[in-house]
Protein backbone atom coordinates (compact mmCIF):
# COMPACT_ATOMS: atom_id res chain seq x y z
CA UNK A 1 0.00 0.00 0.00
CA UNK A 2 1.05 3.65 -0.51
CA UNK A 3 1.26 5.33 2.89
CA UNK A 4 0.74 9.09 3.19
CA UNK A 5 0.30 10.99 6.48
CA UNK A 6 -3.26 11.12 7.80
CA UNK A 7 -3.46 14.16 10.09
CA UNK A 8 -6.51 15.17 12.10
CA UNK A 9 -6.53 17.91 14.74
CA UNK A 10 -2.72 17.97 14.85
CA UNK A 11 -2.62 14.20 15.42
CA UNK A 12 -1.05 11.88 12.86
CA UNK A 13 -3.11 8.71 12.66
CA UNK A 14 -0.61 6.46 10.86
CA UNK A 15 3.10 5.80 10.34
CA UNK A 16 5.52 4.91 7.58
CA UNK A 17 7.73 1.84 8.24
CA UNK A 18 10.73 3.00 6.19
CA UNK A 19 10.63 6.46 7.70
CA UNK A 20 10.43 5.13 11.25
CA UNK A 21 13.47 2.98 10.57
CA UNK A 22 15.37 5.97 9.21
CA UNK A 23 14.31 7.98 12.27
CA UNK A 24 16.07 5.41 14.47
CA UNK A 25 19.08 5.11 12.15
CA UNK A 26 19.74 8.85 12.31
CA UNK A 27 19.84 8.78 16.11
CA UNK A 28 22.21 5.82 16.10
CA UNK A 29 24.41 7.62 13.57
CA UNK A 30 24.53 10.69 15.81
CA UNK A 31 25.73 8.65 18.80
CA UNK A 32 28.36 6.85 16.75
CA UNK A 33 29.62 10.15 15.36
CA UNK A 34 29.98 11.53 18.89
CA UNK A 35 31.92 8.45 19.91
CA UNK A 36 31.82 6.13 22.93
CA UNK A 37 31.00 7.53 26.33
CA UNK A 38 33.96 7.49 28.72
CA UNK A 39 31.67 5.96 31.33
CA UNK A 40 28.11 4.72 31.37
CA UNK A 41 25.56 2.22 32.63
CA UNK A 42 25.88 -1.52 32.11
CA UNK A 43 22.30 -2.83 32.33
CA UNK A 44 19.46 -0.41 31.62
CA UNK A 45 15.68 -0.64 31.91
CA UNK A 46 13.70 1.97 29.97
CA UNK A 47 9.95 2.10 30.57
CA UNK A 48 8.47 4.06 27.69
CA UNK A 49 11.25 3.14 25.27
CA UNK A 50 9.55 3.34 21.88
CA UNK A 51 9.75 7.07 21.20
CA UNK A 52 10.86 10.50 22.34
CA UNK A 53 13.31 10.79 25.21
CA UNK A 54 12.91 7.15 26.21
CA UNK A 55 14.00 5.81 22.83
CA UNK A 56 16.81 8.36 22.65
CA UNK A 57 18.08 7.33 26.09
CA UNK A 58 18.09 3.68 25.07
CA UNK A 59 20.01 4.48 21.88
CA UNK A 60 22.52 6.65 23.73
CA UNK A 61 23.08 4.01 26.42
CA UNK A 62 23.30 1.10 23.99
CA UNK A 63 25.31 2.59 21.15
CA UNK A 64 27.20 5.09 23.31
CA UNK A 65 28.08 2.96 26.32
CA UNK A 66 27.57 -0.57 25.01
CA UNK A 67 24.86 -1.08 27.63
CA UNK A 68 22.48 -4.02 27.63
CA UNK A 69 18.94 -2.64 27.55
CA UNK A 70 15.40 -3.74 28.30
CA UNK A 71 12.63 -1.74 26.65
CA UNK A 72 9.03 -1.65 27.85
CA UNK A 73 6.33 -0.02 25.74
CA UNK A 74 2.71 -0.41 24.64
CA UNK A 75 2.39 -0.20 20.86
CA UNK A 76 -0.06 -1.53 18.27
CA UNK A 77 1.14 -3.97 15.64
CA UNK A 78 0.31 -3.38 11.97
CA UNK A 79 -2.02 -5.45 9.84
CA UNK A 80 -2.25 -5.97 6.10
CA UNK A 81 -4.46 -2.90 5.72
CA UNK A 82 -3.38 -0.70 8.63
CA UNK A 83 -0.04 0.62 9.79
CA UNK A 84 1.27 -0.01 13.26
CA UNK A 85 2.03 2.85 15.63
CA UNK A 86 5.30 4.68 14.97
CA UNK A 87 6.70 3.33 18.23
CA UNK A 88 6.10 -0.25 17.08
CA UNK A 89 8.29 0.27 14.01
CA UNK A 90 10.92 2.25 15.94
CA UNK A 91 11.21 -0.34 18.70
CA UNK A 92 11.46 -3.23 16.23
CA UNK A 93 14.17 -1.50 14.24
CA UNK A 94 16.17 -0.57 17.33
CA UNK A 95 16.06 -4.23 18.35
CA UNK A 96 17.44 -5.33 14.98
CA UNK A 97 20.18 -2.70 14.93
CA UNK A 98 21.20 -3.44 18.52
CA UNK A 99 21.37 -7.20 17.93
CA UNK A 100 23.41 -6.64 14.77
CA UNK A 101 25.83 -4.54 16.82
CA UNK A 102 26.21 -7.33 19.39
CA UNK A 103 24.24 -5.54 22.10
CA UNK A 104 22.11 -7.50 24.54
CA UNK A 105 18.47 -6.41 24.28
CA UNK A 106 15.01 -7.54 25.32
CA UNK A 107 11.62 -5.93 24.64
CA UNK A 108 8.28 -6.27 26.38
CA UNK A 109 5.20 -4.86 24.65
CA UNK A 110 2.48 -4.52 27.27
CA UNK A 111 0.73 -2.29 29.80
CA UNK A 112 3.56 -0.88 31.91
CA UNK A 113 1.02 0.34 34.48
CA UNK A 114 0.05 -3.24 35.33
CA UNK A 115 1.53 -5.42 38.06
CA UNK A 116 1.77 -8.25 35.53
CA UNK A 117 4.24 -6.42 33.28
CA UNK A 118 6.27 -5.29 36.28
CA UNK A 119 6.54 -8.91 37.46
CA UNK A 120 7.44 -10.01 33.94
CA UNK A 121 10.28 -7.47 33.81
CA UNK A 122 11.62 -8.45 37.24
CA UNK A 123 11.67 -12.11 36.19
CA UNK A 124 13.45 -11.21 32.94
CA UNK A 125 16.12 -9.22 34.79
CA UNK A 126 16.72 -12.07 37.24
CA UNK A 127 17.06 -14.60 34.42
CA UNK A 128 19.03 -12.62 31.83
CA UNK A 129 20.70 -9.66 33.55
CA UNK A 130 20.98 -10.28 37.27
CA UNK A 131 20.58 -6.61 38.16
CA UNK A 132 20.15 -3.22 36.48
CA UNK A 133 22.11 -0.10 37.34
CA UNK A 134 19.95 2.45 35.50
CA UNK A 135 16.16 2.63 35.40
CA UNK A 136 14.67 5.29 33.15
CA UNK A 137 10.99 6.15 33.51
CA UNK A 138 9.82 7.88 30.33
CA UNK A 139 6.23 6.74 30.07
CA UNK A 140 3.96 9.06 28.08
CA UNK A 141 0.33 8.01 28.17
CA UNK A 142 -2.97 9.80 28.42
CA UNK A 143 -4.74 6.87 30.07
CA UNK A 144 -3.87 4.72 33.09
CA UNK A 145 -5.74 1.97 34.88
CA UNK A 146 -4.80 1.93 38.55
CA UNK A 147 -3.63 -1.66 39.21
CA UNK A 148 -4.86 -1.51 42.81
CA UNK A 149 -8.36 -0.04 42.39
CA UNK A 150 -8.98 -1.01 38.77
CA UNK A 151 -10.20 2.53 38.04
CA UNK A 152 -9.20 3.96 34.65
CA UNK A 153 -8.07 7.60 34.64
CA UNK A 154 -7.71 9.93 31.65
CA UNK A 155 -5.46 12.97 31.78
CA UNK A 156 -6.64 16.43 30.73
CA UNK A 157 -4.31 19.15 29.47
CA UNK A 158 -6.14 22.14 30.90
CA UNK A 159 -5.52 25.30 32.94
CA UNK A 160 -6.58 25.52 36.56
CA UNK A 161 -8.86 28.18 38.00
CA UNK A 162 -9.51 30.25 34.90
CA UNK A 163 -9.95 30.01 31.15
CA UNK A 164 -6.69 30.08 29.23
CA UNK A 165 -6.49 32.22 26.10
CA UNK A 166 -3.39 32.56 24.02
CA UNK A 167 -1.86 32.84 20.62
CA UNK A 168 -1.47 29.47 18.95
CA UNK A 169 -0.24 27.98 15.71
CA UNK A 170 -2.21 26.05 13.14
CA UNK A 171 0.86 24.46 11.52
CA UNK A 172 -0.91 22.95 8.52
CA UNK A 173 -2.65 26.20 7.59
CA UNK A 174 0.43 28.18 8.69
CA UNK A 175 -1.69 30.63 10.64
CA UNK A 176 -1.42 32.33 14.02
CA UNK A 177 -4.78 31.86 15.72
CA UNK A 178 -6.35 32.38 19.13
CA UNK A 179 -6.93 29.39 21.42
CA UNK A 180 -9.12 29.20 24.50
CA UNK A 181 -9.40 26.32 26.97
CA UNK A 182 -11.82 26.11 29.86
CA UNK A 183 -10.38 25.32 33.32
CA UNK A 184 -10.15 21.77 34.61
CA UNK A 185 -12.44 20.31 37.23
CA UNK A 186 -11.06 18.84 40.45
CA UNK A 187 -11.72 15.37 39.02
CA UNK A 188 -9.67 16.19 35.92
CA UNK A 189 -6.79 17.50 38.02
CA UNK A 190 -6.80 14.33 40.12
CA UNK A 191 -6.98 12.11 37.05
CA UNK A 192 -4.05 13.87 35.39
CA UNK A 193 -1.90 13.41 38.48
CA UNK A 194 -2.87 9.72 38.62
CA UNK A 195 -1.84 9.24 35.00
CA UNK A 196 1.19 11.51 34.67
CA UNK A 197 2.45 11.90 38.23
CA UNK A 198 4.94 9.77 40.12
CA UNK A 199 2.69 7.01 41.43
CA UNK A 200 3.56 4.45 38.78
CA UNK A 201 7.27 5.36 38.87
CA UNK A 202 7.22 4.58 42.59
CA UNK A 203 5.45 1.26 41.99
CA UNK A 204 8.12 0.32 39.47
CA UNK A 205 10.97 1.13 41.87
CA UNK A 206 9.26 -0.81 44.65
CA UNK A 207 8.82 -3.83 42.37
CA UNK A 208 12.46 -3.71 41.27
CA UNK A 209 13.73 -3.29 44.82
CA UNK A 210 11.53 -6.03 46.27
CA UNK A 211 12.59 -8.28 43.41
CA UNK A 212 16.23 -7.77 44.33
CA UNK A 213 17.24 -6.64 40.85
CA UNK A 214 18.67 -3.19 41.62
CA UNK A 215 22.45 -3.10 41.56
CA UNK A 216 24.41 -1.36 44.29
CA UNK A 217 24.38 2.34 43.46
CA UNK A 218 21.51 1.99 40.97
CA UNK A 219 20.13 5.24 39.58
CA UNK A 220 16.60 5.99 38.41
CA UNK A 221 15.61 9.00 36.30
CA UNK A 222 12.17 10.27 35.29
CA UNK A 223 11.61 13.02 32.75
CA UNK A 224 9.81 16.32 33.28
CA UNK A 225 9.41 19.78 31.80
CA UNK A 226 9.01 23.26 33.26
CA UNK A 227 8.92 25.65 30.32
CA UNK A 228 8.76 29.42 30.00
CA UNK A 229 6.41 32.04 31.37
CA UNK A 230 4.60 32.03 28.00
CA UNK A 231 3.20 28.53 28.50
CA UNK A 232 3.03 28.53 32.29
CA UNK A 233 -0.79 28.88 32.60
CA UNK A 234 -1.44 25.82 30.42
CA UNK A 235 1.62 23.83 31.40
CA UNK A 236 3.38 24.32 34.73
CA UNK A 237 0.37 25.94 36.43
CA UNK A 238 -2.12 23.66 34.69
CA UNK A 239 -3.12 20.05 35.24
CA UNK A 240 0.06 18.68 33.69
CA UNK A 241 2.08 20.92 35.98
CA UNK A 242 0.38 19.40 39.02
CA UNK A 243 1.34 15.98 37.71
CA UNK A 244 4.96 17.04 37.22
CA UNK A 245 5.06 18.49 40.74
CA UNK A 246 3.92 15.11 42.02
CA UNK A 247 6.58 13.40 39.92
CA UNK A 248 9.29 15.63 41.36
CA UNK A 249 8.07 15.07 44.92
CA UNK A 250 8.18 11.33 44.24
CA UNK A 251 11.88 11.59 43.41
CA UNK A 252 12.59 12.66 46.98
CA UNK A 253 10.59 9.70 48.32
CA UNK A 254 12.44 7.30 46.04
CA UNK A 255 15.78 8.74 47.10
CA UNK A 256 15.04 7.54 50.61
CA UNK A 257 13.83 4.16 49.38
CA UNK A 258 17.01 3.63 47.35
CA UNK A 259 19.37 4.58 50.17
CA UNK A 260 19.60 0.93 51.26
CA UNK A 261 21.26 0.03 47.94
CA UNK A 262 23.26 3.25 47.72
CA UNK A 263 21.05 4.45 44.89
CA UNK A 264 19.67 7.80 43.78
CA UNK A 265 16.51 9.08 42.13
CA UNK A 266 16.48 12.10 39.85
CA UNK A 267 14.05 14.06 37.75
CA UNK A 268 15.59 15.40 34.56
CA UNK A 269 13.93 18.57 33.29
CA UNK A 270 14.39 18.34 29.55
CA UNK A 271 14.20 20.84 26.70
CA UNK A 272 10.99 21.39 24.76
CA UNK A 273 10.86 19.20 21.66
CA UNK A 274 8.16 18.13 19.24
CA UNK A 275 6.34 15.07 20.54
CA UNK A 276 3.04 13.44 19.71
CA UNK A 277 1.67 14.88 22.96
CA UNK A 278 3.06 18.42 22.71
CA UNK A 279 1.53 18.86 19.25
CA UNK A 280 -1.95 19.10 20.76
CA UNK A 281 -1.14 21.48 23.64
CA UNK A 282 -2.28 25.01 22.64
CA UNK A 283 0.54 27.58 22.43
CA UNK A 284 3.25 24.91 22.47
CA UNK A 285 3.65 24.47 18.69
CA UNK A 286 3.96 28.24 18.24
CA UNK A 287 6.42 28.47 21.14
CA UNK A 288 8.47 25.62 19.69
CA UNK A 289 8.55 27.19 16.23
CA UNK A 290 9.89 30.45 17.65
CA UNK A 291 12.27 28.68 20.05
CA UNK A 292 13.76 26.63 17.23
CA UNK A 293 14.51 29.78 15.24
CA UNK A 294 16.28 31.40 18.19
CA UNK A 295 18.24 28.34 19.31
CA UNK A 296 19.29 27.35 15.79
CA UNK A 297 20.60 30.88 15.21
CA UNK A 298 22.70 30.53 18.36
CA UNK A 299 23.89 27.02 17.46
CA UNK A 300 22.40 25.42 20.59
CA UNK A 301 19.32 23.64 19.23
CA UNK A 302 18.92 20.04 20.38
CA UNK A 303 16.52 17.17 19.76
CA UNK A 304 15.95 14.15 21.96
CA UNK A 305 19.10 12.24 21.05
CA UNK A 306 21.40 15.22 21.56
CA UNK A 307 19.83 15.83 24.97
CA UNK A 308 20.11 12.25 26.16
CA UNK A 309 23.67 11.75 24.97
CA UNK A 310 24.60 14.95 26.82
CA UNK A 311 22.72 13.83 29.93
CA UNK A 312 24.63 10.55 30.11
CA UNK A 313 27.98 12.09 29.19
CA UNK A 314 27.84 15.34 31.17
CA UNK A 315 25.45 14.63 34.03
CA UNK A 316 24.88 11.04 35.15
CA UNK A 317 28.25 9.55 34.18
CA UNK A 318 30.61 12.51 34.12
CA UNK A 319 32.32 11.47 37.35
CA UNK A 320 31.72 13.05 40.73
CA UNK A 321 28.39 14.34 42.05
CA UNK A 322 25.57 14.75 39.53
CA UNK A 323 24.98 18.50 39.00
CA UNK A 324 21.46 19.50 40.01
CA UNK A 325 19.50 22.68 40.75
CA UNK A 326 18.25 23.86 44.15
CA UNK A 327 15.33 21.41 43.93
CA UNK A 328 17.62 18.46 43.18
CA UNK A 329 16.65 18.30 39.50
CA UNK A 330 18.94 17.68 36.54
CA UNK A 331 18.48 20.63 34.18
CA UNK A 332 18.84 19.56 30.57
CA UNK A 333 16.70 22.56 29.64
CA UNK A 334 19.59 24.85 30.62
CA UNK A 335 20.15 26.14 27.08
CA UNK A 336 16.44 26.63 26.39
CA UNK A 337 15.97 28.61 29.59
CA UNK A 338 19.00 30.86 29.10
CA UNK A 339 18.04 34.48 29.71
CA UNK A 340 19.02 35.63 26.22
CA UNK A 341 17.05 32.80 24.57
CA UNK A 342 13.88 33.42 26.54
CA UNK A 343 14.09 37.18 26.08
CA UNK A 344 14.30 36.84 22.31
CA UNK A 345 11.49 34.27 22.19
CA UNK A 346 9.24 36.57 24.27
CA UNK A 347 9.94 39.52 22.00
CA UNK A 348 9.00 37.54 18.89
CA UNK A 349 5.93 36.11 20.61
CA UNK A 350 4.55 39.58 21.29
CA UNK A 351 4.74 40.74 17.69
CA UNK A 352 4.30 37.58 15.62
CA UNK A 353 1.39 37.32 13.19
CA UNK A 354 0.40 35.04 10.37
CA UNK A 355 2.14 37.43 7.97
CA UNK A 356 5.48 37.19 9.82
CA UNK A 357 5.47 33.46 10.57
CA UNK A 358 7.87 32.51 7.79
CA UNK A 359 10.47 35.04 8.86
CA UNK A 360 10.20 34.82 12.65
CA UNK A 361 9.27 31.19 13.36
CA UNK A 362 10.62 27.88 12.13
CA UNK A 363 7.30 26.36 11.09
CA UNK A 364 9.06 24.16 8.54
CA UNK A 365 11.36 22.82 11.25
CA UNK A 366 8.41 22.13 13.52
CA UNK A 367 6.47 20.33 10.77
CA UNK A 368 9.52 18.30 9.76
CA UNK A 369 10.07 17.14 13.34
CA UNK A 370 6.36 16.32 13.69
CA UNK A 371 6.27 14.30 10.47
CA UNK A 372 9.57 12.56 11.22
CA UNK A 373 8.10 11.19 14.46
CA UNK A 374 5.72 9.17 12.29
CA UNK A 375 8.18 8.26 9.57
CA UNK A 376 7.14 10.99 7.13
CA UNK A 377 8.91 14.03 5.74
CA UNK A 378 12.24 12.38 4.91
CA UNK A 379 13.66 13.47 1.54
CA UNK A 380 15.44 10.13 1.16
CA UNK A 381 12.17 8.19 1.02
CA UNK A 382 9.85 7.81 -1.95
CA UNK A 383 6.41 8.09 -0.41
CA UNK A 384 4.76 7.15 -3.71
CA UNK A 385 6.24 3.66 -3.49
CA UNK A 386 4.14 0.76 -2.24
CA UNK A 387 5.25 -0.73 1.08
CA UNK A 388 4.03 -3.56 3.28
CA UNK A 389 2.91 -2.05 6.60
CA UNK A 390 3.65 -5.35 8.34
CA UNK A 391 7.37 -5.03 7.74
CA UNK A 392 8.92 -3.90 11.00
Amino acid sequence: MVIKPMIRNNICMNAHPEGCRLFVDRQIDYVRQRGPLSSGPKNVLVVGSSGGYGLATRIAAGFGAGAATIGVYFEKEPSEKRTGTPGWYAARHFLKRAEAAGLKVHDINGDAFSFEVKAQVVDLIKKEYGTIDLFVYSLASGVRTDPVSGVTYRSALKPIGRTYTSKALDPLKREVVQAAIEPASEEEIEATVKVMGGEDWQLWVEALKEGGVLAEGAVTVAYSYIGPELTRPIYREGTIGKAKEHLEATAKTLDEALASVGGKAYVSVNKAVVTRASAVIPAVPLYLSILFTVMKAKGIHEGCIEQMYRMLAERLYAGGPVPVDDEGRIRMDDWEMREDVQREVAEVWERITTETLDTEADVDGYLTDFLNLHGFGFKEIDYEKEVDPREG
